[in-house]
């Protein structure tokens, strides 16, 4: 014979069940580099229309221009030292246009921290920005970039890892 759950351990289950939902966004926003495509890299700049400065990592809403190209100078920026062994002047090399013609795209930057540790000032919607990163494979899915560097106001700080 089954003995009836008690109130706490079924007030403790609904509870459980209810968090789980927040729980799986949480998991799918917090996604490592394996759904990126780090063979292809990609230049974006444009407008920062939304900024949610936020853990698990920065975010903003980039507002491309019509005619993006790339920078003449973008092969020859000069590239800050980080802890990671990231090949940032071949990857300035590789850099490509998206294939897409969406004009507004999720640029994932790095988490608090380390965004603090490279001193990167608030990003306030309007501010003109530029970004070095990875789609998802193919391009398929929403427009997001996953930024390795962002260029801001005439610098530029990697998002990989922390300042060396």
């Amino acid at each position: 014979m089954t003995r009836p759950l008690s109130r706490r351990t079924a007030l403790a289950a609904g509870g459980a069940v209810l968090l789980l939902p927040a729980w799986a966004r949480l998991a799918w926003a917090h996604h490592g580099w394996s759904r990126f495509d780090q063979n292809r890299p990609l230049y974006l700049e444009g407008r920062a229309v939304e900024v949610r400065w936020r853990n698990p990592h920065a975010e903003l809403v980039l507002e491309r221009p019509e005619q993006l190209q790339l920078p003449a100078d973008l092969k020859q920026r000069a590239l800050p030292a980080q802890t990671a062994p990231v090949d940032g002047p071949a990857l300035l090399a590789a850099a490509q246009l998206p294939r897409r013609a969406d004009r507004r795209w999720t640029i994932e930057l790095a988490p608090l921290t380390r965004m603090n540790a490279w001193q990167v000032p608030e990003i306030q919607p309007g501010t003109e920005v530029g970004v070095l990163g990875y789609t998802y494979f193919e391009e398929e899915g929403e427009a997001v970039l996953r930024a390795e560097y962002l260029f801001l106001g005439g610098r530029t700080y990697g998002m990989r890892s922390s300042p060396a």
